[in-house]
């Protein structure tokens, strides 16, 4: 690397860069923007990123298998910076997708971290959480691995490799190999397991699927060829089986803004809004 960056003895913000909407170095809110509420005891606000997947595709599990999780999930656009509106912060100090709201009990309980969600999900609805304690125990293992191993993946290797202004090769290459040490500890734990933390599909398969899963089925920073996610066959196998369940198909479609419009949803209420999406989806074969 030519040039090298001499840091100032005091670092200061430069409010002209560095996408100014979405990251800043103070907390609290920018602005006065309500939540809206329906008509749901619970209610998301998030976006389709792989951290909010995990909540919409937990959700939709819980709907699938029976369970009374009805709900209504909000767009919070991070690009035009909804997540310090004074309405989100007070959910989420932290101004990060996702967040929600259980309106069940008198007095409603706030959710922040998507690790969080999952477990009180789990717990509310006495699923995808054995009560076993080893089994519970080995689920959060691998919930919590998730939690600390993806800012790699996505702050470190996805921010140089697909977002940074200028491509260089010691952060990508260092972020690159931590990217696929992390996928080579998944593909030897899926060699021996069907599901991430054993034989029964937990809440660990829902946090570890959006970014891994999703990162070797090649919708991850346009990087599968660059990291030769082929080799992680055990990976592979595991996250097509995840991608083929309906309720993932499901929770992948809410709050998405990407692609052709009449398969965006902002804002899911009912089954029937993903419903609309997912046939039209299907019917071009974008599932």
């Amino acid at each position: 690397m030519s040039d090298e960056y001499v840091p100032p003895k005091v670092w200061k913000w430069d409010q002209g860069g560095g996408g100014i909407s979405t990251n800043r170095p103070i907390a609290g809110p920018t602005h006065d923007q309500e939540l809206p509420r329906g008509r749901h005891e619970l209610q998301l606000h998030s976006l389709a990123t792989p951290n909010g997947q995990k909540v919409s595709i937990m959700l939709e599990e819980l709907l699938a298998a029976g369970h009374e999780a009805e709900y209504d999930a909000w767009l919070i656009d991070i690009g035009k910076g909804d997540q310090f509106g004074s309405g989100f912060v007070g959910i989420n100090p932290n101004s990060k997708i996702p967040a929600m709201i259980d309106y069940g009990p008198a007095e409603p309980i706030r959710l922040f971290e998507s690790g969080s969600i999952l477990l009180y999900l789990a717990d509310k609805f006495d699923a995808f959480l054995s009560k076993d304690v080893a089994r519970r125990a080995e689920t959060m293992n691998w919930l919590f691995w998730q939690m600390g191993s993806a800012p790699f993946v996505g702050g470190g290797f996805g921010h140089f490799y697909a977002y940074a202004p200028t491509k260089q090769e010691y952060p990508i290459n260092r972020y690159a190999m931590e990217t696929k040490r992390q996928l080579d500890v998944l593909d030897r734990q899926l060699a021996e397991h069907e599901f991430v933390s054993g034989t029964d599909y937990t809440i660990a398969d829902m946090a570890i699927f959006p970014w891994y899963g999703g990162m070797v089925l090649g919708r991850a920073y346009g990087a599968a060829e660059f990291l030769d996610v082929q080799t992680y066959k055990n990976v592979m196998r595991w996250a097509r089986q995840v991608d083929a369940r309906e309720p993932v198909k499901r929770g992948r479609c809410v709050n998405a803004t990407g692609g052709p419009e009449d398969e965006q949803l902002a804002e899911r209420h009912s089954a029937a809004d993903i419903d609309k999406v997912l046939a039209i989806r299907k019917a071009r074969g974008t599932v």
